[in-house]
């Protein structure tokens, strides 16, 4: 073990991240501890890797991870997500020692009072920054090579989210998730203005809003979930790939290459508005969609002649609404290009079996078939009967397609 190049034994000991598994192997030789102390990348305190971070006072602890740390000289990434509350002066000693050299910084603990981390780190090497349960007033510094931010329970006005995005000249990942945004006394509405040309992911949880407006040359993936916007407005040069919702409320767009939409509460011919532009749409997943009229039912014939380039269809619907007809018309245009349809319900009804079946009609080129259900607890001989010749509707169904391959998900 002594034998061992000391950058080698540096990546072992970093590898660990656990800080009381480091303390622990460096015990292993005197080399071993100079490693420690000169090329240890990264740190991790972490409440859920040893419980005894919750039993220790504050105070115990504070001494404890303060002479840890300070026994290091070039630390890359640190991770201090502890549930604790400590003194903001003794977390700012910890910040300070390090910042010169960090490049990665995950820090999730209360402090009184708030610590303003963007000001220890603005001009400085930090190229992730995660962020929770911290105050942030007022951006005056730079972050010249900050790629990845993630903010979670953070309260921040609207006017220094805007800038923050600013000042992270080469962002790339931005995460923002249960902010408390405060607008200006001089604002009517809530509004939050995002604006960066490198910004290429984008994932928002939690967060209402009276407008939202992303000017965004870059971005190609957003992810919405849990959020309300009463206005949403994107502009950008490039192509969005991916689009993915989950309960939310919102807006228009164009240009998608793939959509994710989850409990989503919109009448089909918004929907169909919103994407309409999406001729190279590829990837389309609708689940748990809140249908409002009959006659607003998903046009399927509309997808088949709209997006031609589709090669991933997914659409989960209730059927207990009443009978549905899916868009399936006179008029039969191919899905040539669909090598994957993923199907569901929550009611077993005599309906679904030929839905399937219209389906697998327009997809000439279909490759594989993934079909989703609930199944129903049995307590009558009706619904036994039901349930019994559902499941030979479906068996004789997929005999006509053997080349298919088929997977069922039940609940």
């Amino acid at each position: 073990m002594e034998h061992l190049p000391v950058e080698v034994v540096g990546n072992i000991l970093s590898r660990l991240g656990a800080a009381r598994d480091v303390v622990m192997a460096s015990a292993t030789c005197s080399k071993w501890r100079e490693v420690y102390c000169k090329h240890l990348q990264t740190f991790s305190f972490n409440s859920s890797d040893w419980p005894v971070y919750r039993d220790l006072p504050s105070q115990v602890l504070e001494i404890l991870i303060t002479q840890t740390i300070f026994q290091t000289t070039g630390l890359e990434a640190l991770y201090i997500l502890l549930d604790a509350k400590f003194l903001a002066s003794t977390v700012i000693s910890w910040l300070m020692y390090t910042r010169k050299k960090l490049r990665r910084l995950f820090c999730n603990v209360q402090t009184t009072p708030s610590v303003k981390i963007l000001e220890i780190f603005g001009w400085h090497k930090l190229e992730t920054l995660a962020l929770a349960h911290n105050s942030i007033s007022g951006v005056f510094k730079r972050f010249p090579c900050l790629k990845s931010l993630s903010l979670r329970f953070v309260s921040i006005s609207a006017l220094d989210l805007s800038l923050l995005l600013i000042v992270c000249s080469k962002i790339e990942t931005l995460e923002l998730i249960d902010l408390e945004i405060a607008m200006s006394d001089e604002d009517e509405e809530l509004t939050v203005e995002l604006i960066n040309p490198t910004l290429k992911t984008l994932y928002v949880e939690a967060i209402s809003l009276d407008k939202l407006i992303l000017q965004v040359d870059s971005i190609e993936r957003l992810n919405l979930k849990f959020c309300a916007f009463e206005d949403f407005k994107i502009v950008r040069k490039g192509t969005l790939k991916q689009l993915k919702t989950d309960d939310v409320s919102l807006f228009h767009l164009d240009t998608v290459e793939t959509v994710d939409i989850r409990k989503f509460s919109i009448r089909w011919p918004k929907l169909y508005k919103m994407i309409l532009r999406s001729s190279k749409l590829r990837r389309f997943q609708l689940w748990d969609m809140v249908v409002f009229k009959e006659d607003e039912i998903v046009d399927l014939e509309t997808i088949a002649v709209s997006f031609p380039q589709l090669t991933h269809l997914s659409l989960y619907y209730d059927f207990s609404v009443g009978v549905v007809h899916y868009g399936l018309q006179e008029r039969s245009s191919q899905l040539v290009n669909l090598t994957f349809l993923e199907l569901g319900w929550t009611v077993i009804n005599d309906f679904f079996p030929g839905w399937v079946e219209v389906m697998l009609k327009r997809c000439t080129n279909l490759k594989k078939l993934v079909i989703h259900g609930v199944i129903p607890e049995v307590k009558t001989h009706k619904e036994c009967q039901m349930l019994a010749d559902f499941t030979s509707a479906i068996v004789e169904l997929i005999r006509k397609y053997i080349h298919l391959e088929v997977k069922f998900y039940f609940e």
